[in-house]
């Protein structure tokens, strides 16, 4: 048997050739980019420091692995039984209101710290924008994590709930606070159809059609020019208000009518603690419903379809459920997104969403809701983050849009945590039936 190789030789050796394969990946999409020149014809334009950036991040991040997963592992004493430690439940228990105060406090911190002004960008964008895809994820996770059903259309359940606001406000000249469970039921009603079709199906085919329902309402939007506008979409419906209040300077504006002095960050700070009460709910609404029969019911059916249908489930109707129920979340989402942009439009709806919302869901942990939370906060965000790095446009010019690679960093997250977390970030999950040790039974 031949001697181990030394740790660091053998990390560098390793390190190198991920640079080379990394290198000859990107090579074709990074180190070259075709831009119009004087006369509108392409040319083909280097961005070699972006490609050496990618090699050394290939070869340092894989340098690190190797030295960690060939660092010496502690003993474990085999006479220590396998025992939760005696803090790990006052830890637990401690977390969910610490993360609650946490979240009420943000926008408040926020506006004391850095003014109204500069408060705007960061209520908006890290606030409600996150909580909003948290919203999403909770919701998809009924029907991906609990249940089982590979959903990649959810974007569409999230466009019913946009533009059923849009289109009812003007008709019915009801408030946000009456359409909003109309947005949430005409979206699970779609769900509810959507799931008739695919009650035989599962897995790749799933996904398939649920897929194809997503493009077929993105291209029904954008065809129906006489009731949804086409491209162009729906505006100028009615602003958010505080229960009737405008947020608007002036005598009749809430500001006024509180005692405080106009500023538009009061309108997002408004908009934020309503999404986190959404998501609250559909948080408090999966946790119940998981410890109900029809949770259980979601989680066999996930398991094994057939063992499921062997002990007598109607796996019809709990499919049904599963999918109505996600979309309800969605169309509830789609009402708040309408309400915060003003304007709704297919180009908001695509597969990127879909795909967004998904990758929350299966990074986080499927059936975990700290875990989509987690992964929901460090996708938007670090997406978002990217915006900011406009140092990068003095290296690589000022064309050169960070956020563009928001996907790629997604995708890197993905293949990623398929190696090290195959089941996602959090993902050890309480179960809803514990049976007593073997000598304890009756």
């Amino acid at each position: 048997m031949s001697a181990p190789q030394p740790l660091l030789p053998r990390a560098f050796k390793e390190a190198s050739l991920a640079a080379v394969i990394v290198g000859g990946l990107s090579y074709p999409i990074i180190a070259f980019r075709a831009e119009p020149d004087f006369n509108n014809a392409l040319a083909l334009t280097s961005r070699w420091p972006l490609f050496f950036i990618f090699c050394a991040l290939g070869f340092g991040l894989r340098f690190l692995l190797t030295l960690w997963s060939g660092r010496p592992k502690p003993a474990r004493s085999e006479a220590a039984p396998a025992l939760e430690k005696p803090g790990a439940m006052t830890k637990s228990r401690w977390l969910a209101p610490l993360g609650l105060a946490a979240l009420v406090a943000y926008p408040i911190v926020i506006l004391v710290l850095l003014g109204p002004q500069a408060a705007l960008k960061w209520v908006d964008t890290f606030g409600v924008q996150i909580l909003l895809y948290i919203l999403l994820g909770w919701g998809l996770n009924i029907a991906v994590g609990l249940a089982g059903l590979l959903d990649l259309g959810y974007a569409a359940f999230y466009a019913v709930g946009a533009y059923a606001y849009a289109l009812l406000v003007p008709l019915t000249g009801l408030s946000f606070w009456a359409l909003l469970p109309v947005c949430g039921l005409l979206a699970a009603f779609w769900g509810f159809c959507i799931g008739f079709p695919v009650l035989r199906l599962r897995g790749d085919y799933l996904a398939i059609v649920t897929l194809a329902f997503a493009e077929i309402v993105r291209i029904v939007l954008v065809n129906w020019d006489v009731v949804t506008h086409g491209e162009a979409g729906l505006f100028g419906f009615p602003p958010v208000t505080f229960f009737g209040l405008p947020f608007i300077p002036g005598p009749r504006g809430f500001a006024a009518h509180v005692g405080l002095p106009f500023a538009a960050v009061h309108k997002l700070i408004f908009l934020y603690f309503v999404v986190l009460a959404l998501a609250l709910l559909a948080n408090f609404v999966s946790i119940r419903l998981r410890r109900l029969p029809l949770g259980r019911a979601w989680e066999a059916l996930r398991e094994d379809e057939i063992a499921c249908r062997a002990l007598g489930l109607d796996t019809a109707n709990i499919k049904l459920t599963a999918f109505a129920l996600g979309a309800f979340f969605a169309g509830i989402a789609g009402c708040i997104f309408a309400l915060r942009q003003g304007v709704v439009s297919p180009s908001s709806f695509t597969f990127n969403e879909s795909a967004t919302i998904l990758a929350i869901v299966v990074l986080g942990g499927r059936g975990s809701q700290w875990g989509v939370a987690l992964a929901a906060v460090l996708i938007v965000g670090a997406s978002e983050l990217l915006r900011e790095l406009a140092f990068l446009k003095a290296i690589f010019g000022p064309d050169f849009d960070p956020a563009q690679y928001r996907m790629l960093l997604v995708g890197l997250a993905m293949v990623a945590m398929m190696n090290f977390r195959p089941r996602g970030i959090v993902s050890a999950r309480q179960p809803t039936i514990t049976l007593p040790p073997a000598g304890e039974r009756a």
